[in-house]
């Protein structure tokens, strides 16, 4: 008995304990929310706005009520509001030139593209930009070739080596551990499974990574033309010979403008702002700034929607940040078809798909949006498979060049552990049913012929009915959909050239498509979903899950840094067991 009081009392404790807590901080959270309600930002004359590239920028931002409790007040900005800051910047006399701070990062390369263009823009105000990085990667000097001068400390590092895609591959690794996968797919392109049926890449794989790189390499050739002023046969040959090596040779061949130390950049930068050298300078960063601007009062009740597509297409509700969640995505999809202020609907596409059947739900309820007012799509980083799936039948669709889209195919997969449990651990498995298929799928033995055929089936008519789609969709016959389709992935240009999307185009042209579209000249832009609250972040992340689950997650998240997103696909192996799925190669980057 006294055990029992000992373990009562102390688990009475410790729900007390977790109640004070969650009490403070949703109390914190609302005390925050209170104090930003009430207080303007207000930027200072002579005012430097800084972008810092190693934050990481999605299509959504988020809403930060802890902002009381940290020293910093800044939430992270959604892509479209980093593009209207720096429009804005353009014409706010506070604002007197944009520091960019080189980093490595994890933004992709539409992203990075989307950026460039804003700040091109930028440009156009004669107001100074600068760039200074102690390790300048190719991705960050990417943005950096857009500024009138860039710094490199003098110790530094700045990379021109070209491109590389490394693609790992677990076959050798299966084996060992005596787990057959079982793997079907439609498209000799469909290269998402060959990580776990080969140990190097398959011919058609090595040639579409190899288009990719190309044609993202001229898109950053001409970034790095447009700084040195060399032709592209010289900056080539640089690449081919390794000729940057230390900071002396990116001087040397005008990659940058100077070799400095921040505090001499600092210098440099008083004297664009006209301060003395003991004044303090005034940066104000992206989210600060962004959090200042306003978007304008419009007349009327017309209104432009951008719903945001960012992240895996999965079943059901989100659990996850930057997750397409079949059941939540279509609450939006709903609530924009039923109001009569949205005139039109741009669909922001960031996903490399997912779930065939969330895919299918999703483009049935975006096809009856359709039948209401203007559907236009924009596409980011990736739009492809499922992402390409629900954008397909849209009225136009716009991509940047380095876009990556396309890859319409189908896969299955599923791993026979049968030679793991017997010969590893000495579990064996029997079993009693009343029909010959009552326990298919199984991962406890290998798939009978019969049963192989029937999961082929099942790809192969996914994969005819998403062709279908696209050929409904993008008025080409079915023959010309099979001979781009096949799982192959394109990039924005490629993708022009093939008709699968309409137009090159950044969000705002897809966003001036939408208002042609509906014949309004006036009218205001509000985005679905709203940016996300961290306070609900948190809650739905515990949702289905216990605090230790949910703290374990974030510490591994915290821990691994960018190869989460590598964890997060091993783990999501366990989800996709015999399902069909629309979603891009396991990984695939060009850096």
């Amino acid at each position: 008995m006294k055990q029992f009081f000992k373990m009562f009392f102390a688990s009475l404790l410790a729900m007390i304990v977790m109640g004070v807590i969650a009490a403070g901080l949703l109390i914190g959270s609302i005390t925050a929310l209170i104090a930003r309600a009430g207080k303007e930002t207000k930027i200072k004359s002579g005012s430097v706005l800084v972008i810092d590239l190693q934050k990481h920028i999605h299509e959504v931002g988020e809403e930060n009520p802890f902002a009381i409790f940290s020293n910093d007040a800044n939430s992270p900005v959604g892509l479209y509001d980093v593009v209207h800051a720096i429009s804005n910047a353009k014409t706010d006399n506070n604002i007197k030139g944009i520091m960019i701070k080189l980093h490595s990062g994890n933004n992709g390369w539409a992203t990075l593209q989307q950026l460039r263009i804003a700040l091109k823009d930028f440009k156009s105000s004669n107001k100074f930009i600068y760039a200074y990085g102690e390790d300048i990667p190719q991705s960050a000097y990417y943005i950096a070739s857009v500024a009138d001068s860039i710094y490199l400390n003098p110790v530094g590092d700045i990379e021109l080596k070209g491109f590389a895609t490394v693609l790992p591959f677990f076959k050798n690794t299966l084996e060992r551990l005596e787990l057959q996968p079982e793997i079907f797919y439609a498209g000799k392109f469909k290269s998402a499974t060959e990580p776990f049926r080969a140990d190097k890449m398959s011919e058609p794989n090595r040639l579409q990574t190899s288009r990719l790189q190309h044609n993202f390499w001229n898109e950053f050739l001409k970034a790095v033309m447009e700084h040195t002023h060399a032709d592209s046969s010289s900056i080539n040959q640089w690449t081919a010979t390794g000729a940057i090596q230390f900071p002396a040779d990116a001087l040397k061949y005008k990659m940058i403008d100077g070799l400095r130390y921040w505090d001499e950049v600092e210098q440099s930068i008083r004297a664009k702002t006209g301060q003395k050298d003991t004044e303090s300078i005034k940066y104000v960063s992206l989210g600060e700034y962004a959090s200042s601007v306003k978007t304008g009062v419009i007349t009327g009740n017309n209104r432009i929607a951008v719903l945001y597509a960012e992240g895996d297409i999965v079943d059901g509700e989100q659990t996850e940040d930057y997750q397409v969640a079949s059941k939540t995505f279509i609450q939006n999809i709903r609530k924009l078809r039923d109001n009569n202020d949205i005139k039109a609907v741009v669909l922001r596409v960031n996903s490399p798909g997912g779930s065939a059947p969330a895919s299918e739900v999703i483009l049935r309820e975006l096809q009856l949006l359709k039948k209401k007012k203007p559907l236009i799509v924009s596409m980011g980083d990736l739009a492809a498979s499922g992402g390409y799936y629900i954008s397909s039948q849209a009225d136009s669709i716009f991509a940047l060049p380095t876009t990556i889209t396309g890859s319409i195919g189908v896969f299955s997969m599923m791993f026979n552990i049968e030679g793991l449990m017997h010969n590893k651990l000495g579990v064996t498995f029997d079993e009693v049913k009343t029909a010959p298929y009552a326990d298919f799928p199984t991962a406890t033995r290998a798939f009978t012929p019969e049963e192989g055929m029937r999961m082929q089936n099942s790809v192969d008519t996914i994969y005819s009915i998403f062709k279908s789609r696209v050929s409904v969709g993008r008025k080409i016959a079915s023959a010309d959909v099979d001979s781009i389709a096949q799982g192959r992935v394109w990039t924005g240009y490629d993708a022009l050239n093939i008709k699968l999307v309409d137009a090159i185009g950044d969000l705002n042209r897809a966003i001036r498509s939408a208002a042609a579209m509906a014949k309004l000249s006036n009218y205001k832009i509000v985005t679905y979903p709203q940016p996300g609250d961290r306070w609900e972040n948190i809650m739905r992340r515990l949702k289905g899950n216990n605090i230790g689950d949910a703290a374990i997650k974030e510490s591994i998240k915290a821990q691994l840094g960018t190869e989460y997103s590598w964890y997060k696909k091993i783990q999501s192996l366990r989800s996709i067991n015999g399902k069909a799925m629309m979603a891009m190669p396991f990984d695939i980057s060009v850096q």
